[in-house]
């Protein structure tokens, strides 16, 4: 493979003990609706402030290790003048991209999903490479309801999945392959451990039909949860159920699996992470973090779109990604949350 020299030096630089992934590219849907919760109209400045906010945060690198960016982000410059994946990489933070299009119905399988984007992918690759993007991000969701999801929808998704990354790896992008099951829904831990364990199954066939080499990629998966409208389970549960999927279905060649806080609190998805490395403590993998919201909220809420906030929310950032580190690590306890 062409670019196997410089995936290795990415994978290097991503994959370290102790630090994550953060985020950071909502759609332009998605960051208005957050935006809205704290009266903050959802302009392009506004979303330049804040992920220049995010990138300047004084020691954000010695949590987090690699930012995903939403694609005007890389156009986009910090206060001080820099390219925002300039000043990333400035505290050792590797920036990414955000490369799929949204999801759409999948066509003859109602209640299925597909993601859009692969038409033109190679070339936008190469663009995205030129401001600056090491890796990129390919998100498939699948919904848990009575007939969802079909065997269809999940070996479709997986196809897709395995189609990206193998042209990220062709272009010498590492791909963060990111199959989400959602949490939405009434169902049990069961329901959505078995759906999860179906889903990585497929996507691991599919990776390998399409020759993605394992060790040059991530993987973004669920924990696995009860529906948000079933009972909460305990961090144990979540943790020896996420466990028992992960252990049979994801190659130990991966050399990093990046929970992705789906819905879960701030506190729940640190402290589920953090049971997770303690009864994992044996696992072959790195087992990290991707978060978004369960990173940021709590920076969100200090912020509210004002710049004599941006110290003090650079600071709830900080305390967020540090409680994460410590989790990864197996080290996290809940009275922390009020040091």
């Amino acid at each position: 493979m062409q670019y196997t020299v410089e995936l290795e030096t990415t994978i290097n630089d991503m994959v370290q003990k102790g630090r994550g992934i953060l985020a950071a590219d909502e759609s332009l849907p998605t960051i208005a609706k957050r935006f809205k919760a704290i009266n903050v109209e959802s302009t392009e400045e506004n979303r330049r402030a804040w992920r220049s906010l995010l990138v300047t945060t004084p020691g954000l690198g010695e949590y987090i290790s690699d930012i995903i960016l939403f694609e005007e982000t890389l156009g986009h410059k910090t206060d001080a003048g820099q390219s925002i994946p300039e000043a990333a990489r400035r505290q050792k933070i590797v920036p990414g991209i955000k490369v799929d299009k949204g999801k759409i119905p999948l066509a003859l399988s109602p209640g299925d999903l597909i993601t859009q984007g692969l038409d033109g992918l190679a070339e936008r690759l190469q663009t995205y490479k030129t401001q600056d993007a090491r890796f990129a991000k390919w998100r498939e969701v699948y919904q848990i309801d009575k007939n969802t999801p079909t065997q269809y929808g999940i070996e479709a998704n997986a196809e897709v999945l395995a189609r990206y990354a193998a042209v990220c790896q062709a272009e010498g992008l590492v791909p963060i392959v990111e199959p989400e099951v959602l949490m939405d829904g009434d169902h049990d831990i069961d329901r959505h451990g078995a759906v999860t364990e179906a889903v990585l199954h497929a996507v691991f066939h599919a990776l390998h039909r399409h020759h993605v080499v394992l060790e040059l990629m991530l993987l973004k998966p669920n924990m696995v949860l009860p529906g948000k409208d079933y009972r909460r389970a305990e961090p144990e549960e979540v943790a020896t159920a996420t466990l028992k999927v992960i252990k049979r279905t994801v190659p130990v060649a991966v050399p990093s699996i990046n929970f992705l806080s789906g819905g879960q609190g701030p506190e729940e998805a640190t402290v589920n992470l953090n049971t997770i490395n303690q009864l994992g403590c044996d696992a072959p993998w790195r087992l990290s973090i991707s978060y978004g919201r369960a990173l940021q909220q709590t920076g969100w809420q200090v912020w509210m779109g004002k710049a004599e906030n941006v110290p003090a929310a650079q600071q709830a950032l900080l305390k967020r990604a540090h409680l994460n580190h410590l989790a990864m690590l197996g080290e996290y306890q809940p009275e922390m949350e009020n040091e």
